[in-house]
């Protein structure tokens, strides 16, 4: 008996030696630990290993393997354990680089992403080529898109081909047949093809599955733990199962909500029904394990920041059928305003109005130094909040970065892509030479002086699309400085480079666009590409084209936008960090990153519905249903794991929710989380709706701050409505008969342009505008008056007068839509006009067109100086007087008061004003309405009349020649809302034309 007693006493001794070597106790199930909502869980995994490795030697922690999500993770986790006493650290690694292990290196190498796109690009071309009613051409490369992440989806999951091809599907509209033309294209990367040249989804799907079957025989002896992954995908998931029944095995779940009942539980085992909640994959992964969520142990004693606000959101996040339980629980619910107390719902009017509340709430955090941070899906919002800190300084800690298609030499590249496409235009051309990366070599700062000449003299004077020709006969007539000659002679060389093919391998467009964007930046003299690859933003670009460059051998041909897209769409994929030092203590992150990061207060802004959660990805193959049978991934699963990082973000310590009601476009939908959470205190008792109106009241303090700031803090009185008098000495001696119609109308206009010698620039981008179109129409009839033969009948009048307008336009209307635009419209009343035109050649003869004039009024010093359209003499020696127009003319009495146009013209023609034309009578002038409905509106004129018009002239003019009148702005606009050259400078709107006129003597 001494014996049996002393072999049981040794044999225990020899299961706690054991147990003493080893991180776990034996178990016949699997481990599966959690870590509850709102704690920092990368800490709290390593407190919890720290404990558990106490019992043993120093060396086993290097015995330890601890598998992540991603790199972010990995570098926390490290950072906690060299926080701290000296100690052997564990091996942290990254799940996805589980391929990289020895064991593996005889797997075939996966095929880059990008290869993989252009291969099934050209396939889905030859597709659409071959039967053009399946998609458009311009979708390529959407598609292509849309098959990879199928085809990633298919081997992540374990779904063969012939799974999807034996889906029993009623389609009567025959959508899933062309869809399957379409599938069919991914079969032949996968099968055999993925194990000789797998695609990174599916090497890694057979690395989890050898390393699973090899610790099937072989477990390993040393702890292995997966710790942050929701095992949301197939892969992966089987690695958890695998890595949960391993003898020294375990898994930490995030986020884990272990106050939710058994029967909420119950309600997560229909997908289409609860995969949208977010511990539907715990759910999930406990069944895959036969076991139940409450098998689920804790894996640290950390408690979560506010265990009330954890079971508050475990409440308004049940699942819909048991959504009942409100009504239930929520009015015995114990702890609402512990729950709420340090939660704050922000519910701004605009997008702006938001990104100012928490700019305010973010310097609030570091005037008081406590590390704070905005967790948002939203990247638009997050610029808006950055912006706003701008005005104190502050520089957050973006985790995001920006796009590298934003940064400078993603635009530059996008710039020079753009010249493979379209017409160089006037704005693209000095966007180039602009670009800070342009030129970046010797000699920027007279790059940069001729550039801005070269806007100033040429581009803003009505040139739309330059040309090497246009730019040599400018600098010809400018300098004749070589190095200015040079710098022309590079500018024609490289922004307009000669016509490229309607395609051409993928290389030789690369290879274009590499070559072209670096002359740019080197300049005329420099060597090299300048300083285009240089600092981050350069060498992440020159990774994206080095990447696209080295598996352009796949992409065949293609035309100029199909390349000019993809090089797009591969610049977006693309991120770089800002190189400014930024804030330490203001963080912002998107929701991947705020699971491996811990900060006690948050910011969860842009919470409606779009943004968070963003809108499922239209699936254009398979419906939910279809995705469910086939065992694919539903688009619910997107929205679950947003909903799980809601659940987690919102449990921190202290929290402030924000949302904009209204977007740019119309009113916004709060997040289903938000009205969930709002729903439910409304409704629960006293208590929870008095909460609720305190986390609105503590938001309404911030909208009203925001609001504050933007009201200025000093009144300003507003500009009165301003009739400047200059001195006799500075006002204009000589205007045109145009200008004494806005003498009429707005005299202030006449006053800027010329007293103060103020004239409009026009846009860099121009467009055909009503001017242009009048400028195109007069030397059209100019021409077809002067060059038309006595006897020309109406029909060859008509062939002629289009052809000239075809001629005309190709000259001074560079945009194909507008010359075929304005040619039709001149065709449409050309009858009218040639029909017009032979009832005036009865009884008169055209004898000037265009000409130039002028009236001396020498008792006021006055010179009235204009250009007729036409004037014709008829039988009986009277002059008659036309103007062209493309819109309706002015009414008789318009003409009248107001433009004089043509009366004073009758006046100048009477006084013998017009060069190389006799004085004569003058009895009638006519506008010719070549408008929609083509008229000629005609008055009448005496001698008498003209002679009155002549002393309204010299009355007008008298009038300004006194010190007392001033240029009262907007005097008898034709139309309110018709917004002058001017009224800036007059402060429109800060008065109106019912406001009186302040006189101020000016330039004395």
């Amino acid at each position: 008996m001494g014996i049996g007693v002393t072999l049981a006493t040794q044999m225990e001794l020899n299961l706690q030696k054991t147990y003493l070597k080893q991180m776990f106790e034996p178990s016949s199930s699997p481990r599966l630990f959690a870590l509850p909502p709102g704690v920092d869980f990368p800490k709290s995994v390593v407190s919890g290993l720290l404990e558990r490795m106490s019992h043993l030697t120093p060396d086993a922690m290097a015995q330890v393997e601890i598998y992540v999500n991603t790199q972010r993770m990995q570098r926390r986790v490290r950072h906690l354990f060299l926080d701290g006493n000296a100690r052997l650290l564990p091996r942290i690694r990254v799940l996805g680089d589980l391929g990289h292990d020895l064991a593996m290196s005889d797997l075939p190498p996966a095929v880059p992403p990008l290869r993989r796109r252009l291969e099934l690009a050209q396939l889905v071309a030859r597709l659409i080529e071959s039967e053009p009613d399946l998609a458009p051409k311009t979708s390529v490369f959407d598609l292509a898109d849309s098959l990879a992440a199928l085809m990633d989806e298919m081997q992540g999951e374990g779904v063969t081909p012939g799974a999807i091809r034996t889906l029993n599907v009623e389609d009567q509209s025959g959508h899933w047949q062309r869809a399957l033309q379409f599938v069919s294209l991914v079969e032949s990367f996968l099968g055999e093809t993925a194990k000789t040249h797998p695609d990174t989804e599916s090497r890694q799907r057979q690395v989890i599955e050898r390393l699973v079957a090899r610790w099937a025989t072989q477990p390993p002896a040393h702890p292995v733990i997966i710790a942050g992954s929701t095992g949301s995908r197939g892969a992966t998931g089987l690695l958890m199962q695998a890595v949960a029944k391993l003898p020294q095995g375990a898994v930490i779940l995030p986020g884990f909500d272990s106050d939710m009942p058994h029967a909420a539980w119950s309600q997560l085992e229909d997908a289409l029904q609860g995969e949208d909640h977010p511990q539907y994959r715990f759910a999930a992964l406990s069944r895959a394990l036969d076991m139940s969520p409450q098998d689920i142990r804790p894996w640290a004693t950390t408690a979560a920041p506010n265990p009330a606000r954890n079971r508050l959101i475990s409440l308004a996040m049940r699942p819909a059928p048991v959504t009942d339980q409100w009504q239930i629980e929520g009015p015995v619910f114990q702890g609402v305003q512990d729950a709420t107390q340090d939660l704050t719902l922000i519910e701004a009017q605009s997008p702006r109005q938001e990104a100012l509340a928490i700019a305010m709430i973010l310097r609030d955090a570091v005037e008081r130094k406590t590390p704070i941070a905005l967790i948002t899906p939203d990247r638009n919002l997050t610029r808006q909040v950055t912006a706003a800190l701008d005005r104190w300084g502050i520089e957050p800690d973006d985790s995001a970065g920006r796009p590298l298609a934003l940064s400078a030499p993603g635009r530059l590249l996008r710039h020079v892509s753009d010249l493979f496409v379209r017409e160089l235009t006037s704005d693209a051309l000095l966007a180039i030479l602009k670009h800070p990366l342009t030129h970046s070599c010797e000699g920027r700062g007279d790059h940069l002086r001729w550039t801005r000449d070269l806007e100033l003299e040429v581009l803003r004077r009505g040139l739309p699309y330059p040309t090497p020709e246009a730019l040599t006969e400018w600098a010809n007539k400018r300098e004749l400085d070589p190095a200015f000659q040079t710098w022309i002679s590079w500018i024609n060389t490289c922004l307009f480079p000669p016509e490229t093919p309607n395609s051409d391998p993928l290389e030789q467009w690369v290879e274009r666009h590499i070559l072209l964007t670096e002359s740019i930046a080197a300049g005329p003299l420099g060597h090299g590409s300048g300083g285009l690859w240089d600092k981050a933003a350069g060498r992440e670009a020159l990774k994206h084209i080095t990447q696209l460059q080295n598996e352009a051998a796949f992409g065949g041909e293609m035309t100029a936008q199909d390349y000019a897209s993809l090089f797009s769409a591969l610049l977006n994929k693309g991120e770089v960090r800002d190189p400014n030092t930024p804030h330490r203590g203001v963080m912002f992150w998107g929701t991947l990153e705020a699971r491996v990061q811990g900060t006690e207060t948050v910011i969860l802004a842009g919470l409606n519905e779009g943004s968070w959660p963003e809108v499922p990805a239209p699936d254009p193959w398979m419906n939910r249903k279809m995705r469910q049978d086939v065992g694919l991934l539903l688009p619910e699963r997107r929205i679950g794991l947003s909903a799980h990082d809601f659940q987690q973000a919102v449990a921190a310590k202290q929290v402030f929710i924000t949302r904009a009601a209204r977007n740019d476009e119309s009113e916004t939908i709060a997040s289903r989380w938000i009205n969930r959470l709002t729903n439910l205190l409304g409704g629960m008792s006293q208590d929870g709706a008095l909460a609720l109106k305190a986390m609105r009241a503590r938001g309404a303090v911030w909208v009203n701050l925001a609001k504050q700031i933007e009201t200025p803090s000093v009144s300003t009185p507003p500009e009165k409505r301003p009739a400047p008098c200059p001195p006799l000495t500075a006002r204009p001696n000589q205007l045109s008969v145009t200008r004494i119609s806005k003498l009429i109308r707005d005299p202030y206009a006449i006053y800027a342009e010329q007293v103060l010698k103020l004239r409009p620039l026009r846009p860099l981008h121009q467009n055909p505008d009503a001017p242009l179109r009048g400028t195109v129409l007069h030397n059209v009839l100019e021409r077809f008056i002067t060059e038309r033969p006595d006897d020309e009948g109406p029909e060859d009048a008509k062939v002629r007068l289009l052809a000239v307008a075809g001629d005309v336009l190709a000259k001074e209307a560079p945009w194909p839509a507008t010359r075929a635009l304005w040619h039709a419209k001149l065709a449409r009343v050309a009858d009218w006009f040639i029909a017009e035109e032979e009832k005036r050649r009865t009884f008169s003869d055209n004898i000037a067109n265009e000409i130039r004039g002028q009236l001396v009024l020498d008792d006021l010093g006055f010179t009235l100086t204009g250009t007729a359209d036409r004037i014709d003499r008829d039988h009986d020696g009277n002059l008659r007087i036309y103007d062209y127009k493309t819109g309706s003319p002015p009414t008789e009495k318009a003409q009248k008061y107001f433009d004089k146009q043509l009366l004073l013209e009758a006046v100048m023609a009477v006084a013998g004003g017009f060069r190389n034309l006799p004085a004569g009578p003058v009895s009638h002038v006519s506008y010719i309405g070549l408008g929609s409905a083509p008229v000629t509106s005609e008055i009448v004129l005496s001698s008498a009349e003209i002679g009155d018009i002549k002393s309204e002239l010299e009355q007008l003019i008298s009038a300004y020649s006194s010190e007392n009148q001033g240029y009262l702005s907007r005097r008898a606009m034709q139309q309110e809302r018709f917004e002058g050259d001017y009224d800036h400078l007059a402060r429109f709107g800060e008065w109106d034309e019912s406001n009186d006129g302040c006189m101020q003597e000016v330039g004395t």
